[in-house]
């Protein structure tokens, strides 16, 4: 029974989602460090212009990732549901400023389907693959790709 159990975890995965514009997305559990609200961020001169700038994280300086540029989305201004996710990448802390967080899902391996290969989208490089949950498509990152620029 314990074998039965340990199997069925390892074949399951947990990832915070979150909305950007009308989509929701989905980032590894294990790679999330904190969520943060909104705060003053320091602009960058000469940094690409995705990068918003950086944040003082109890001394640690974080380079903020502005998640809508990434994905070429229009700019709106921030809202009280703004957050800003700190993931680990490679030992290195990055924020990457997201419209709100919804909830942790997991998601059996099954039920994670490839990325759909749409070439003339840039965005899509990102993309780990999808899932359909409560009826609704998640589109699961691949934080390594998302955040290979920085």
């Amino acid at each position: 029974m314990e074998a039965a159990i340990e199997k069925q975890t390892e074949n399951q995965s947990k990832w915070v989602t979150f909305q950007m514009d009308q989509e929701r997305y989905g980032i590894k559990v294990l790679q999330v460090q904190e969520i943060i609200r909104m705060t003053d961020i320091t602009p960058v001169p000469g940094a690409p212009h995705y990068i918003l700038g950086v944040i003082n994280l109890r001394g640690n300086v974080v380079p903020i990732v502005n998640t809508r540029s990434r994905f070429n989305l229009p700019t709106v201004d921030d809202s009280p549901e703004t957050r800003i996710i700190l993931v680990d990448l490679d030992r290195q802390l990055v924020g990457i400023v997201v419209d709100s967080v919804a909830e942790v899902v997991t998601l059996e391996g099954g039920e994670i389907e490839k990325a759909p290969s749409l070439d003339q989208a840039e965005w899509v490089q990102f993309i780990h693959g999808v899932a359909r949950t409560g009826g609704d498509l998640l589109i699961l990152l691949d934080l390594s790709k998302f955040l290979s620029e920085i």
